[in-house]
């Protein structure tokens, strides 16, 4: 009966941040393309290389921020009021902590960096540096609100979660509505608009959660001993999120060195459309990681193990239904979508799809991994393959290899990190590779090689770019998707618990 009832609550709380969703992607994949209008590329190219610099910093407060939610989460799991307190103090002085070595950093190493390697126009440099300094600003206001949000995801609070995150989305749309009515440099005034809009949510965020959440209500305390466990902890997560970043931002580093503000305006745009997608599959996960964190501080392997298979298996069928239609009809999509597209977007965004593939497989793992606590052994492996696509990417761009390629190192090396990932489990939590194969990677193959054929075949006749043509091509490309899904891709055990579902909503 308590399974049920976990089922339930995640099903509605994937639905509401489904929701949720659905109203941040319309609002991304619009404002985006006004801000490429109004700023130009080369301006939305300078702020996307410069900007996305500051995610750098993210290698250590990520680290934090992982510990927050696992610890916060673990001890909600156990039903520890006191320990709870003491975690979310700990965190919030944490965090305070990092955002002031942040400001530090950016202020000092940064400056010196942008000025002096960054391959930017030299008119733009003035509001190259006052966007370094709002970005610096909106990610330790960010920052901030970290221990609020794994709290209100903690308590598995996902109406709230989304409420204030389509409030954000509103500001935002608000920023790109009024940012052409400005004769000031407009990349300049984007970047102070947004920190005003990550401050005005950060106040909501701690406004709810102090009034819901009675270990929200911060007073000030030091805890050593829970400071020093939880930085044992971040510390190894400091090395997955460092792989992480340069893989990303140091990626997008070496493209501006090697190919200029252009390229990295089409991998902007590219981020822009995996990031849209891929928050669909991320909701889901949301929703799912307070249940698996949960189950295991309470001792429930059988539920653990289910809830790592069942959720890799439904987050690529997810990503399946929504990508395939974009994967088609890339070029369509990104001519509706913006007014001038940067070259190499096309590709870009097909390659950082299938990219994404393979990152999210494993995410179930990463979560059951990091639920544990003991993470050490795991970081160690895991980084030690992920850290190899800067230095690789780096000598495809220096032997003449075109920008792509860093899309396809990087897809190699996430593939094969899926089986080390199983490896590492089997050690850590003794979860057995070959369950991981046969209940999510045999079942995905063929159900993908049956949604894809058909889509394809029609794409092949439908040359055209038109919207009649999209439509149809992505009407198919869901029907197959789904057909696939139901027949191939799940277990009669899980139709019949579909088919029970909603038989139940509908007989309510």
């Amino acid at each position: 009966m308590a399974n049920n009832d976990s089922n339930k609550r995640l099903a509605i709380n994937t639905v509401v941040l489904y929701l949720r969703t659905i109203v941040l992607m319309l609002v991304a994949l619009y404002t985006s393309r006004v801000i490429l209008d109004v700023l130009g590329v080369e301006d939305y190219g300078v702020y996307d290389v410069v900007g996305g610099a500051i995610a750098m910093f993210g290698v250590v407060s990520g680290s934090i921020s992982n510990a927050i939610s696992r610890y916060i989460t673990f001890e909600l799991g156990k039903g520890d009021l006191v320990k709870l307190k003491d975690v979310f103090i700990a965190s919030v002085n944490i965090q305070i902590g990092i955002g002031i070595l942040v400001l530090i950093l950016g202020e000092t190493i940064g400056i010196w960096f942008l000025n002096t390697y960054m391959n930017i126009p030299d008119p733009r440099m003035y509001a190259a540096n006052w966007v370094l300094h709002c970005s610096l600003m909106a990610f330790v206001v960010n920052l901030l609100s970290i221990p609020y949000n794994a709290c209100i995801i903690a308590h598995e609070k996902m109406t709230a979660y989304a409420y204030i995150g389509i409030f954000d989305a509103v500001l935002r749309l608000a920023i790109v509505l009024v940012l052409p009515f400005f004769t000031f440099d407009r990349l300049i005034v984007y970047s102070i608009l947004v920190v005003v809009e990550a401050l005005t949510v950060r106040i909501i965020y701690a406004v709810y959660c102090n009034g819901h959440f009675e270990e929200c209500r911060y007073k000030y305390s030091f805890n050593k001993g829970l400071i020093k466990e939880m930085a044992g902890f971040s510390g190894w997560q400091f090395l997955t999120n460092t792989c992480w970043i340069i893989n990303n931002q140091g990626i997008n580093i070496l493209s501006n060195l090697f190919f200029g503000v252009i390229v990295n305006a089409a991998r902007g745009i590219a981020s822009q459309v995996g990031g849209a997608i891929m928050q669909f599959v991320n909701n889901f996960m949301t929703a799912l990681t307070p249940q698996l964190v949960k189950s295991y501080a309470q001792g429930d392997k059988d539920r653990f193990f289910v809830l790592i298979c069942s959720g890799a298996k439904f987050s690529y069928y997810l990503l399946m239904i929504l990508a395939f239609p974009i994967l088609i009809k890339t070029e369509y999509i990104l001519q509706l979508w913006l007014k001038t597209v940067p070259e190499y977007s096309v590709l870009f965004v097909r390659l950082s799809i299938l990219a994404s593939v393979a990152n999210m497989i494993g995410n179930t793992g990463v979560a059951a991994c990091l639920a544990t606590g003991n993470i050490k052994r795991y970081t160690i492996i895991l980084s030690s393959f992920g850290i190899l696509v800067l230095p690789i990417t780096w000598l495809f761009f220096y032997l003449g290899y075109p920008p792509e390629s860093a899309y396809i190192v990087f897809l190699v090396i996430y593939t094969i990190i899926i089986f080390v990932r199983l490896y590492v489990m089997k050690g850590l939590i003794d979860f057995p590779p070959s369950l991981f194969i046969k209940k999510v990677l045999i079942p995905i193959l063929p159900t993908t090689i049956a949604a894809m054929t058909v889509p394809i075949w029609v794409s092949y006749k439908l040359t055209d770019n038109t919207f009649c043509s999209f439509s149809i091509v992505s009407v198919i490309c869901i029907s197959c998707s789904l057909a696939a899904i139901w027949t191939i891709g799940i277990t009669r055990s899980e139709r019949l618990y579909i088919l029970t579902s909603i038989k139940n909503k509908i007989s309510k």
